[in-house]
């Protein structure tokens, strides 16, 4: 399809003197219009001014590429009006609704071709990927010297043309990036879009101008009237079906499902999650979406395109939706407990990203328009600005707990920069307590608090500690979302899922009311009763409920809403085993070996030697735990006459008369032989929960 502007209507026609031409009219309306609505681009605009007028270093070529939505077409548009304004004719060519063929090609441009000074528009330029050496070289060295031609496409144009010495000289290639966030909020401005409204508009589409104007458009019919505003399905759709289109096959929709919902994606990743298909061809397709970027950790869509897309899906299938999120938690998790520490906090982050793709969870977290943080370990010479900081949000009393924590544990201390200029932003202190003496009594009573509060649930054990996320000070945002919040968050979760022996973990908040919802979310409980000292103590017994168990709770809560009330109590509060309760739990297991549905509700399964060991089978974990244990009778020459005697009992049917006629011992020696077995095995199994570890 090709048009001409009225600037390049031919000197000789005329118009009735009488009767005005409407359609030249409506065209100046339109022009008007987009003049008045058009917002940002000033850097295109002004790389387009310089080409009108010319000039040595002035392109002859602009070729702008950016994903569907991001703004091409209304660019094409302005410079369309730029020209007109400056005396020049203007050619369009849309190959959306031209076939692009080189025949076609030429008819729609051939005014260009006729004209000295004429500026060609290409619309759509991606569907002439097959034809693009002919473009380059057949169509445009016909054109005049005078000519200006602005092709728009999907994706960047072909590397030969840099590869030729000619074009590279008049050539500019411009990727449109999002509109920044001034520019998006002048575009919801514009639409009429109340202010209050920008943020969460804002947070879904982010600077891509389809989206700011669907979404303005969904917003202007109705109100938040203070709900979490989310997209409707009907701008869902339009945004899927304009900005991705028709997929290859159902694999290739597989790998933009994970992709949507993870951090990055990786050829690895998709191998993980989809064993049975060609991972390496279809993390090839990924990477030539125009919509998808690449990064230092892998592959990711823009945001808007990645937020449908999980939204899409979440919302289509379920079912399907929480399987592929199980099979990415399940990797992610492996990874955070078994990598070395810098790739584990890296899959730290990427696990947090994905329980945090509910909607309403958005709120508790930075907003895309700040400015990047990082975490790095606090250094001696970052002492003096940490305690000032903590005076200057937790006051004089913050201030000395501060001093004393960097004096007795400063490995806890994870502050956080600003990417682009160093800045210090904030810190936060991840504590390991055993038992603490009088001196921490008196220096932090909110630690000795919270040690006493968790003690009088469930004491720690021997060689088990309790985590405390102490203190999570930020200057610019104290107590509220953002960036460095984000850290904070990331860093508290690896501390769950990574340290060993933790018996209880403990977040001091500053503001629970507003915390609440994810605290409940992460199956963390507020503690009630406090004394004042504490505004908010949200607990987690590690004992009571293991890491898979509390991530398939997380995996369940992430299709539901936000909690209705807190979390008023821990869930199996006092379950950690006594040494009593355990050595019972010993002998009922070992009664129980053989019969699985009985192990399946063993108190032993508490003990976080089976849950480091479990996988996704507990009850396996517990029976090799007991091989284990009975195994190590046979090595001792002390022993090793009870491994026959436990192994005859437990690991067959017959009853104990039976078993010691097999063994040809007295019924009465059997029976001493047997308690002394139980005893050995108890004593093992007890010493290893404490250690932490199972020996090979």
């Amino acid at each position: 399809m090709a048009t001409e502007d009225s600037a390049s209507r031919p000197a000789g026609e005329s118009t009735r003197p009488h009767a005005p031409d409407r359609r030249d009219r409506f065209a100046d309306r339109l022009a008007t219009a987009r003049m008045h609505n058009f917002v940002g681009r000033e850097k295109e605009v002004e790389l387009f001014r310089r080409a009108l007028m010319g000039g040595p270093s002035a392109p002859s070529v602009i070729v702008l590429h950016g994903p569907g939505g991001i703004g091409k077409s209304a660019l094409l548009q302005r410079y369309a009006v730029e020209a007109s304004g400056a005396g020049r004719p203007v050619v369009t060519v849309d190959i959306r609704t031209t076939h692009p063929s080189p025949t076609a090609f030429a008819q729609a441009a051939a005014g260009a071709l006729a004209q000295d000074d004429c500026v060609l528009l290409v619309d759509g330029f991606e569907r002439c990927r097959d034809m693009e050496e002919w473009v380059r070289n057949r169509f445009l060295p016909r054109l005049p010297t005078g000519a200006l031609v602005v092709f728009a496409g999907r994706v960047p144009p072909d590397p030969l043309w840099r590869a030729d010495l000619g074009w590279s000289d008049l050539m500019e290639v411009v990727p449109l990036a999002e509109l920044d966030w001034k520019h998006a909020e002048a575009l919801l401005a514009g639409q009429g879009v109340d202010p209050a409204a920008h943020s969460e508009l804002l947070g879904f589409a982010g600077g891509n101008p389809l989206a700011l104007r669907l979404a303005a458009e969904v917003a202007a019919h109705g109100s938040t009237d203070g709900a979490l505003w989310a997209p409707s399905r009907t701008v869902v759709e339009q945004l899927l079906s304009h900005l991705v289109g028709e997929l290859p096959s159902p694999a290739h929709r597989r790998a933009l499902e994970i992709c949507g919902h993870a951090l990055d994606t990786t050829e690895d990743l998709l191998r993980v999650v989809l064993p049975d298909e060609d991972a390496t061809e279809l993390f090839a397709w990924l990477r030539q979406l125009p919509f998808v970027r690449s990064g230092r950790f892998g592959v990711y869509p823009h945001d808007v395109i990645r937020d449908s897309l999980d939204s899409d899906f979440r919302w289509r299938d379920p079912e399907r939706y929480m399987a592929m999120h199980r099979a990415l938690r399940r990797h992610l998790v492996e990874r955070i407990r078994t990598a070395p520490e810098h790739e584990a906090l890296r899959a730290t982050g990427a696990y947090n990203y994905i329980i945090s793709r509910a909607p309403w969870i958005r709120k508790f977290h930075g907003s895309r328009d700040e400015g990047g943080a990082y975490e790095d370990t606090a250094r001696p010479e970052d002492a003096a600005e940490l305690v000032q900081m903590a005076r200057e949000i937790e006051g004089e009393q913050g201030a000395a707990v501060v001093e004393y924590w960097l004096g007795r544990q400063p490995e806890a201390f994870k502050v956080h920069r600003r990417h682009s200029s160093n800045e210090l932003l904030g810190f936060m202190v991840w504590l390991r307590v055993e038992s603490p003496d009088e001196a921490t009594r008196r220096a932090d009573p909110v630690t000795a608090e919270a040690w006493d509060a968790v003690s009088a649930l469930a004491p720690p054990r021997q060689g088990e500690h309790i985590g405390v996320a102490r203190f999570m000070v930020h200057r610019h945002t104290p107590h509220r979302p953002s960036r460095a919040w984000d850290l904070v968050h990331m860093r508290i979760i690896f501390e769950l899922l990574r340290v060993r022996h933790c018996a209880w973990s403990c977040v001091v908040m500053a503001d629970p009311g507003f915390w609440a919802p994810l605290m409940s979310y992460m199956d963390m409980f507020l503690l009630p009763g406090r004394s004042g000292r504490v505004p908010g103590l949200f607990c987690h017994d590690w004992r009571a409920v293991r890491v898979d168990e509390w991530a398939d709770g997380i995996d369940t809560r992430l299709l539901g809403g936000p909690p209705e009330k807190p979390a008023e109590g821990p869930r199996g509060a006092g379950a950690a085993l006594t040494r009593e309760e355990a050595d019972a739990a010993v002998r009922d297991a070992l009664r129980n070996w053989l019969d699985r549905d009985a192990l399946a509700v063993s108190p032993l399964l508490r003990f976080r030697i089976i849950e480091s060991s479990a996988g996704p089978d507990a009850v396996t974990a517990l029976q090799e735990v007991l091989d284990k244990a009975v195994q190590r009778l046979r090595a001792n020459p002390r022993t090793s006459h009870l491994h026959s005697v436990l192994t005859s009992t437990f690991q067959s049917s017959s009853t104990q008369e039976a078993a010691a006629r097999r063994l040809n011992m007295a019924f009465s020696t059997y029976r001493r032989h047997l308690a002394r077995g139980i005893d050995e095995v108890r004593e093992r199994v007890w010493l290893w929960e404490t250690q932490g570890h199972v020996p090979d």
